[in-house]
């Protein structure tokens, strides 16, 4: 069990100009990390002295569990006994290693007089495991400090607290060891969270400093005729590998690939590649862009994920290249854009800015997998969208899967495929700005009508047809005076949708109660009364069959949407609720009825006429969104001086923005002069139809049967 404590904020320790460079490679491959586990296998970077005997041979760097080397900066240490005795040496050693692995801290590989690389007990090395804790030991191994450089985490901390451990011995002896357990505690606490101006801050300083580094000191070689023929089945010439002064270096039994990192043509960097495709760079070395002279001035500029691919895209004929040097993340980050001394995972981008801002046009080509998308995001979010492009790589034959990254185009397609498909680089999408491009397959589909309903569908009455369809997506506004039969209509108006194309309806119906509801709709159904009563005219009522049968055709066809209680219903409520119907019961149609039967609360400095406009916006949304047709149906306001004809969409109570926004305008009209026609004739006004395809302006008759609640339509013979 290992003892945590309080994070500290990285931001406490200024990286803007020396910002500390982490190990690299270890992130996919590293298996998982265990502490306190003394037969763990351990290895050493390339330039220490390898600390193991003949007897234990070097394993993978990319199976290991953290590695050391020598220090290159001057750190102060504590005071200590000039040649103190080895005995007395080793004795301090594991008396430190007792105290680090307390915290957490493994130390089986820790050497002193080196900075360790380790996996930090807080943070545990993040999503990717990777060892971003530098631990600092003495010479004289009496005392050690350290600190976390992942931005999320920053813990630190020294050993600096003798006068706590005279107070263990003195308890101890008095107090056994339970008061010495919990004194040992808060010594832990205390030098684990230290913040103080001493020798583990001058050490932290020390740290952050970059390092200068030669082809000499790394002992760089000239690649070998091995390394050229692997490269050679990568389709990478030794014209272009000595251009991009790719090296080779020997590291305890192998030879491995050497990608120098040059500014101005000087050493920055080096990052290394093992035959097994492990990877690590030098630590404490500044980041930057691999290839970064190749952009100087450049107006057009790729980008991609990793060496070989920046290889790759020279053989293709492209020079203005870089790549990355960290790899991908495995997704896109959901936080804003951190401030750039925080920003530590892309760091690189900001010790290039000034390349980088020259540039007018930036290809991101980064590999064809989730990552490698994830990191084209993050790339271009601090780019800036604007100006990136994005490569697709080629498909794989007849399926869906494409290319993983340049140096596999290269390979199985060739450098003239490679260059093309640079040169079809696509605009990088920025969300809500789109091209017509991009909606060409659905362009193609409405043109050879295979989206299905690019007329509407059918109403159920010929007569209608001519001025009314009904198109998925679209809002029909339904208005009349009282008892025109407005909700009437839309019922048999579904009935007929529901037989002819088999759509699915939800019902936000205040005026009606639920058994009255279906009533109505099972003698449209059906096609015969309910009850045998007065308006039943003698007609014949449906049998218990029927019956039967019409409950389960109104389960299957129609879901209400209702308040359980007395409050009102808002349109939020309702549009909410509309969608689940969508997507659990694949709803195509939604009715609401009335509007002044919804809640309309709204801010104090907000007018009617703004709130309408907003409560319309979001129902057309939702209707565009989800492929829904929605009915609204909404009063006019009080009627003076009425004559009896049909009122105007402008008399809608509430704001001109009902016909403004709505899609179809139609108003229902129900005969009340015997002299103008019979009684039961009902006069549906077309209004607005803002999709010609679709409709026009224009009136139908239809006649109303009160006994089924059946409409017909009445034909040009018949009104005459």
């Amino acid at each position: 069990m290992r003892l945590r404590y309080p994070h500290t904020l990285l931001a406490t320790m200024s990286m803007t100009t020396h910002p500390f460079i982490r190990p690299t490679g270890t992130h996919p491959f590293s298996p998982q990390l265990h502490h306190f586990n003394p037969c763990r296998s351990i290895f050493t970077v390339l330039c220490s002295r390898p600390p193991l005997s003949k007897n234990h041979p070097l394993p993978s760097p990319l199976t290991s569990n953290g590695y050391s080397r020598s220090s290159h900066a001057t750190v102060p240490r504590p005071v200590h006994l000039e040649n103190p005795d080895e005995n007395e040496k080793e004795r301090r050693f594991n008396s430190l290693k007792y105290k680090l692995e307390a915290v957490g801290l493994d130390t089986g590989i820790c050497v002193p007089g080196q900075y360790n690389h380790l996996l930090c007990p807080m943070c545990e090395g993040g999503e990717s495991g990777e060892r971003s804790l530098s631990l600092f030991i003495a010479h004289d191994g009496g005392s050690a400090a350290w600190v976390c450089f992942r931005g999320k985490c920053g813990w630190r901390g020294s050993t600096q607290v003798r006068h706590h451990f005279q107070m263990l011995h003195i308890l101890f002896d008095t107090g056994g060891f339970v008061n010495c357990f919990l004194v040992w505690s808060l010594v832990l606490q205390a030098f684990a969270d230290s913040h103080s101006l001493s020798t583990a801050t001058s050490q932290v300083a020390q740290i952050k400093k970059k390092r200068e580094i030669t082809e000499e000191e790394l002992q760089l070689e000239p690649l070998c005729s091995e390394v050229l023929a692997y490269f050679s089945e990568r389709l990478i010439s030794q014209e272009t590998l000595e251009r991009n002064a790719v090296k080779q270096r020997k590291y305890d039994d192998q030879i491995v690939i050497a990608f120098t990192y040059r500014r101005n043509g000087a050493l920055v960097s080096c990052k290394y590649r093992d035959i097994n495709k492990n990877f690590w760079q030098e630590a404490n070395t500044e980041k930057i862009l691999y290839g970064l002279d190749d952009i100087e001035g450049q107006n057009d500029i790729i980008i991609v994920e990793g060496e070989m691919d920046k290889l790759a895209m020279e053989e293709a004929g492209f020079r203005n290249c870089v790549s990355v040097p960290d790899g991908a993340p495995p997704s896109v980050s959901s936080k804003d854009l951190p401030p750039r001394e925080k920003d530590t995972k892309y760091q690189y981008l900001w010790n290039c800015k000034d390349q980088l801002m020259q540039a007018s046009r930036i290809i991101l080509a980064t590999d064809g997998d989730q990552p490698g998308q994830a990191l084209a995001e993050e790339l271009a979010r601090r780019l800036g969208k604007e100006r990136c492009w994005r490569v697709r790589w080629p498909k794989r034959g007849k399926g869906d899967e494409s290319f993983k990254d340049a140096n596999e185009v290269l390979m199985y397609l060739g450098a003239d495929t490679l260059r093309e498909a640079v040169e079809n680089a696509e605009l990088y999408p920025i969300r809500g700005l789109f091209n017509f491009r991009d909606y060409f397959d659905e362009i193609d589909a409405y043109y050879h009508r295979t989206l299905g309903y690019e007329f509407g569908v059918s109403t159920g009455w010929n007569n209608l047809n001519e001025f009314y369809n009904v198109v998925p997506g679209e809002l029909t506004l339904v208005t009349g005076v009282p008892n025109s039969g407005k909700s009437e209509w839309i019922d048999a108006l579904l009935c007929n949708i529901n037989e002819i194309a088999g759509w699915k309806f939800a019902l936000c119906s205040m005026e009606n109660k639920v058994r009255e509801h279906a009533r109505k709709l099972l003698e449209k159904y059906v096609k015969k009364p309910f009850f045998e009563a007065r308006y039943g005219e003698h007609t014949e009522r449906m049998c218990l069959e029927e019956y039967e049968h019409g409950k389960l055709w109104l389960s299957d066809t129609f879901f209400l949407i209702r308040c359980e209680d007395d409050s009102l219903p808002s349109i939020k409520w309702v549009l909410d609720l509309a969608k689940a119907a969508v997507l659990r019961h694949g709803v195509r149609g939604l009715v609401i009825d009335p509007y002044n039967e919804l809640d309309h609360q709204r801010p104090s400095n907000q007018t009617e006429t703004e709130y309408v406009s907003q409560m319309l916006t979001l129902i057309k949304r939702f209707a565009q969104f989800h492929g829904c047709h929605v009915w609204f149906v909404a009063h006019p306001r009080q009627l003076h001086n009425w004559t009896g004809g049909p009122p105007n969409l402008y008399d809608i109570s509430g704001s001109a923005h009902f016909i403004n926004k709505c899609d179809n305008g139609i108003v229902i009209h129900r005969n009340r002069d015997p002299e103008a026609g019979p009684i039961d004739q009902v006069q549906v006004c077309v209004r607005k139809v803002r999709n010609k395809v679709a409709g026009t302006v224009g009136d139908a008759l239809l006649l109303y049967n009160r006994v089924t609640g059946e409409f017909t339509p009445v034909d040009k013979k018949s009104k005459k």
